[in-house]
């Protein structure tokens, strides 16, 4: 370029940046320019379809050890506000986009996306044909990659992806843990949230939480439904959790591989039976593992908010937001007595609840003879629909002895709390 058009760039909204490469483990490569931090990321690649929320995914625990591309062309337009943060700091590896907004206009506004990106370390891309990227993924299945704003040589950033470690295997868990155990409720709700939302429930149900990667406002969702609750790391023993006497036990959304978090899974073995059990995502799979439950490796995972997921019991769509990139296989839980029911050598019968109406997996199972349930989905709409929101209620009765604790029509739900229903 020449120093007319760097004059002219400079001042813009979008100056001239640095140049960024993006590689794939099987040589594919995009070329951009940097909009995050300087450096280089590696983790397996995916991409979310959410047309927004892309702060609340940025900062999801759940995406640690992998660089996200959003499907939706330009991000960032309406900033970043800090009390939207589903964590304290970003855990993914790197971020994609097809156009970067570098001046946002929203009223609750801090900062921009890309400023964001920088002071947070996040390596990010811009410029990339995301249409392209998602069409291979799609087809070749996810995979390790690297976003680099100091490396041009595709040759050399392909050696350094195929070294770098994989997810599969990896306890991604114990990387986003609390370190020690820390107390939530209706008063820590954020305050800037008041002008959409009813008041909370008063405070009902003591709850512990195992944090695999929990997002705020899955916290805030427990909170409203009227939890006091105590969130303890990963690995916390099952005799510490049973020693509070909690209401009930709540299992957290999280990353990567399932099998490789052994010790949570351990411990909820022990807890399912002696206290009614709820889990998400990560905190599904846990149940299921603890189970005896097998997993599998999707193609390229489940990753945003127009997933849309039949309720088995109800009869009812929900139109879900996920993030994940293992499933349970249900038929591994136990041999069929019937239909959509198996019996389970430890824990009885149990039954799948929930299905994936794009590719038939199952996301969401019931224990019949034991207080416990599950969905491999986020209830909590941040970022996603308000089909799910009754999960957090179903928790409530279950924890009250209620046999009906699932069965709540979601269109008499779907706006609880809301104060524009």
């Amino acid at each position: 370029m020449s120093a007319l058009s760097d004059k002219m760039l400079a001042g813009t909204s979008k100056p001239r940046r640095q140049p960024a490469l993006l590689v794939l483990e099987d040589g594919t490569a995009f070329q951009g320019t940097a909009c995050g931090a300087a450096g280089e990321a590696f983790g397996e690649i995916c991409f979310n379809t959410s047309l927004e929320g892309y702060f609340e995914v940025v900062t999801d625990p759940s995406y640690a050890g992998q660089i996200v591309t959003m499907t939706y062309p330009q991000i960032g337009n309406y900033g970043v506000d800090p009390e939207d943060a589903q964590a304290d700091h970003p855990a993914l590896r790197g971020l994609v986009v097809r156009d970067m907004c570098m001046t946002p206009s929203s009223w609750r506004s801090k900062v921009s996306l890309p400023e964001y990106l920088a002071s947070e370390g996040v390596v990010a891309i811009e410029g990339v044909d995301t249409r392209a990227l998602v069409r291979h993924v799609r087809e070749h299945g996810a995979m390790q990659a690297v976003i680099s704003t100091e490396d041009a040589d595709v040759s050399s950033l392909l050696s350094k992806v195929l070294a770098s470690e994989p997810l599969i295997g990896a306890n991604l868990v114990k990387t986003v843990s609390c370190a020690k155990p820390y107390a939530f409720g209706p008063a820590d709700l954020a305050e800037g949230k008041a002008f959409a939302l009813d008041p909370p429930f008063e405070p009902r149900y003591r709850v512990v939480v195992y944090d695999c990667g929990v997002k705020r406002s899955i916290l805030e969702g427990l909170a409203r439904a009227g939890c006091e609750m105590l969130v303890v790391p990963w690995d916390t023993p099952a005799e510490d959790v049973l020693a509070k006497n909690p209401d009930g036990v709540f299992l957290s959304n999280g990353p990567g591989d399932p099998d490789a978090v052994v010790e949570t899974y351990e411990q909820v073995e022990k807890l399912l039976g002696r206290v009614p059990v709820f889990g998400i995502c990560m905190g599904h799979q846990m149940i299921c593992k603890a189970a005896g439950a097998c997993m599998e490796k999707l193609k390229f995972g489940h990753h945003g908010g127009n997933q849309p997921v039949a309720n088995l019991r109800t009869g009812r769509v929900e139109i879900t937001a996920q993030n994940h990139g293992f499933n349970v296989v249900f038929p591994s839980l136990g041999r069929q007595v019937a239909q959509n029911v198996v019996e389970n050598d430890r824990f009885g019968r149990i039954q799948l609840t929930h299905v994936n109406l794009n590719d038939g997996t199952a996301e969401g199972i019931a224990f019949l003879d034991i207080p416990a349930f599950s969905v491999q989905y986020h209830p909590e709409a941040n970022p996603g629909p308000t089909d799910s929101h009754y999960l957090f209620e179903a928790f409530t009765r279950l924890m009250d002895g209620r046999a009906d604790y699932l069965d709540i029509d979601i269109a008499q739900n779907r706006l609880s709390g809301w104060k524009f229903q």
